[in-house]
């Protein structure tokens, strides 16, 4: 799978957080029927490996992800477990390296121009931009638009289904990373067929 591919899957990558790995497969199940392949588990949790390895094992149609990478530990636990994609809050050197060596589709955390320019001198192009909202939310990736169309982002952090097309609608942006399709209370309820509900209104954002 090419690196362009993460931000090409669908217009929102649901970012996930589990408490209980029982919960990976049943809600992977209900995103990928609302039409939301690309989910990014975030390693925020003790169920989060068991949470890759059972979607990546049990739901063929999913391209599962992991979140929050800061180490090269994590690298290398998440791709073991099955992770097809990687995403981190920010970037280094040495995680940079490891992610690029793990051979799976990466996306290093940016929230400034000089940030962009790093990763485009390291011959990155793809990126998360976060915390999208805080960091100056789409008027920033309308100005680093301009001095650099190359690079393109998944912003995430703060977007919700009332701001996420005004994201889409940008050159710049390939996808958006959100929650909101999958709230605390219905993956507690486990009502699956909300989140199935939810993440098919985020996969219509773009027609």
């Amino acid at each position: 799978m090419p690196s362009s591919s993460v931000l090409d899957l669908a217009p929102v990558v649901p970012v996930v957080v589990l408490e209980d790995a029982a919960d990976a497969v049943p809600l992977a199940r209900a995103l990928v029927a609302g039409g939301l392949p690309a989910i990014e588990v975030t390693l925020r949790t003790a169920a989060a490996l068991d949470a890759i390895r059972a979607i990546a094992s049990e739901v063929p149609d999913a391209v599962v992800g992991a979140g929050t990478v800061i180490s090269p530990q994590n690298v290398a636990d998440t791709v073991a477990a099955g992770a097809r994609f990687l995403v981190s809050p920010g970037w280094t050197d040495v995680l940079l390296d490891a992610m690029k060596a793990s051979g799976v589709p990466f996306l290093p955390g940016v929230s400034t121009t000089s940030e962009v320019v790093a990763l485009l001198e390291r011959g990155v192009t793809e990126m998360k931009f976060f915390p999208a909202e805080a960091a100056g939310g789409t008027a920033c990736l309308k100005a680093l638009s301009a001095p650099l169309p190359q690079a393109r982002f998944c912003p995430t952090g703060g977007i919700s289904l009332a701001s996420a097309p005004s994201y889409l609608a940008l050159p710049n942006v390939g996808c958006v990373g959100g929650s909101w399709m999958v709230p605390g209370d219905a993956v507690a309820a486990r009502n699956w067929a909300r989140v199935e509900r939810l993440a098919g209104e985020a996969a219509a954002l773009r027609g």
